[in-house]
C-alpha cells in the first residue's frame, strides 16, 4: 500500500514492500557506526523458529527489530527546497520558524541543511510542523540537540553515497526511538516513502523535479484535484505500474543491484 497527504491509498504498489525493506536494510547498515538503530537480524533463517512457518511470506519484506518507546516528533531534513518547504517559503520566506534569504527558487539547494520537524500524528490525522523550540518544549532540549546532531550526520552520509549513484537527496524524514537508555534510529530510513530522490543529471532548479518517490503519486493526485482528506481516489494503472518502475529503480542505483 501507499500513503500520500497522511491518507492510505485504496491501491497496492508492485514489489513496494521489497522496495522499502532492502532499502532500509541496505542504509541502516550502511549509517549504522553513524547512529545505532533498531534492527536485530534480515535474514530470515535468523527470525526465532516460531516465525519459520511464514518464511516465504516475510522474506525480503520483513525484519526483525528492537522495541523502542518512540519519540513522537518526525525528524524531517531539507537540503533543497521542494514540497510543503517551498510552499511555506513562498507564503512567509520561513520553514518551521527558520527565515530563509529572499529569491531563492522552487528545487534549489539551499545554503544549509534544516532541521524542520513535525508532530508524530495518529493514524488517519496530519502531521503538523513544529518549530525547534517547540520541539524543545515537547521533548527537552538536550534530546532535541541529540535528533539535530543525529538526523544531520545521517543526512550528509546517505547524501554523499547518493550523490555517488547519480542521485540528489533532497530531503527526508526520520524517527527515533529510545531503548535501554540509548537513542536509535527505528522505523525507515531514506526510502521513496521517506525521501525525495531526484535524477542529478534531470535536476534544474526553478521548477519541480522528476524524481524516483512517491511525488509522482502526489503530483497526481494535485492534479485531479483531490482534496487531501480520505477516502483516497483509486490510482489508475499507468500511475500504478510508473510508480513501482520508480521505485525499483531507486533501488537499483542505490544498492548497485536489480531488486
Amino acid at each position: 500500500r501507499i500513503s500520500a497527504f497522511d491518507v492510505v491509498l485504496p491501491n497496492g504498489i508492485p514489489d513496494k514492500g521489497s522496495v522499502l525493506t532492502g532499502l532500509s536494510k541496505f542504509w541502516f547498515k550502511y549509517t549504522e557506526s553513524i547512529a545505532d538503530n533498531h534492527v536485530i537480524a534480515t535474514e530470515i533463517e535468523d527470525y526465532p523458529d516460531v516465525l519459520q512457518p511464514d518464511a516465504e511470506l516475510l522474506k525480503g519484506r520483513s525484519m526483525l527489530v528492537k522495541k523502542a518507546d518512540r519519540v513522537d516528533v518526525e525528524c524531517v531534513v531539507r537540503g533543497y527546497l521542494a514540497g510543503s518547504g517551498w510552499s511555506s517559503y513562498q507564503k512567509t520566506g520561513e520553514i518551521c520558524g527558520q527565515k530563509l534569504p529572499a529569491g531563492l527558487r522552487e528545487s534549489e539547494r539551499l545554503p544549509e541543511l534544516l532541521f524542520t520537524p513535525t508532530t508524530k500524528a495518529e493514524q488517519g490525522e496530519h502531521d503538523e510542523p513544529i518549530s525547534i523550540e517547540e520541539m524543545r518544549h515537547q521533548v527537552g532540549s538536550e534530546l532535541t540537540d541529540q535528533l539535530i546532531e543525529a538526523s544531520f550526520a545521517l543526512f550528509r552520509a546517505a547524501s554523499e553515497h547518493a550523490e555517488s549513484a547519480g542521485i540528489i537527496l533532497c530531503d527526508t524524514k526520520f524517527e527515533f526511538g529510545q531503548h535501554d537508555g540509548k537513542l536509535i534510529v527505528i522505523d525507515e530510513v531514506f526510502t521513496p516513502d521517506s525521501s525525495r530522490f531526484w535524477p542529478a543529471d534531470l535536476y534544474e532548479p526553478g521548477k519541480p523535479q522528476q524524481s524516483f518517490d512517491k511525488q509522482f503519486v502526489r503530483d497526481y493526485l494535485t492534479e485531479i484535484g483531490w482534496n487531501k482528506q480520505p477516502p483516497a481516489p483509486e490510482l489508475p494503472e499507468d500511475v500504478i505500474s510508473k510508480t513501482s518502475e520508480k521505485y525499483r529503480e531507486a533501488y537499483r542505483l542505490i544498492v548497485g543491484e536489480d531488486l
